[in-house]
């Protein structure tokens, strides 16, 4: 965020915020999410987006995980009517050739999500325990802070807190380490 003049890590979590609703209204599934997430991250670090852009960005990558991820991906015309025409439909196609051409059509990434569902299943949780994990995940999207942390501990340490707000004991097991790769400390 240090090289974006116009754009700070509020307006990102803003963003971020609003992508995980639009990502709930058209149900898509929670891999493409973080993708999208990803894509923006990488493009805002390698770009200079200017402010009245960034919603753009965000559509445009999810457009991108949706075709990358989802069986029946939304349409273009749908990610213009749920910015409520605030671009149209050749703005967000002329970003996503921009994204995909500054990103070297690299979207095969490890995200959280990959690690969550195998860490989820290690854990053998209850359902509680399964929202509270994706919850805490989703949570830690929308923080910068989180972009430093590779994807394996940012997903070990959703697991973790959840099970710490749960009170589960223990917190951390011989399990949850050799299957994470990370100590409780």
């Amino acid at each position: 965020m240090d090289t974006q003049p116009e754009i700070n890590e509020k307006m990102r979590a803003i963003l971020v915020d609003w992508l995980i609703e639009v990502h709930n209204k058209f149900e898509l599934m929670p891999a493409t999410l973080y993708l999208t997430i990803n894509i923006v991250d990488r493009f805002l670090s390698i770009k200079t987006v200017p402010r009245r852009e960034l919603q753009l960005v965000g559509i445009s990558a999810m457009l991108m995980a949706s075709k990358y991820e989802e069986i029946w991906a939304p349409e273009v015309n749908d990610f213009v009517c749920i910015s409520d025409k605030a671009y149209t439909h050749e703005q967000i196609l002329i970003m996503e050739k921009t994204i995909l051409g500054r990103l070297e059509w690299t979207l095969t990434v490890a995200t959280p999500y990959v690690f969550l569902v195998h860490f989820i299943k290690a854990s053998i949780l209850n359902q509680e325990m399964e929202n509270m994990v994706y919850f805490l995940a989703e949570l830690g999207m929308m923080h910068y802070a989180t972009i430093m942390y590779c994807p394996s501990m940012v997903a070990a340490s959703a697991v973790y807190a959840a099970r710490c707000a749960l009170n589960k004991s223990p917190l951390w097991s011989d399990t949850h380490e050799l299957h994470t790769g990370f100590s409780e400390p």
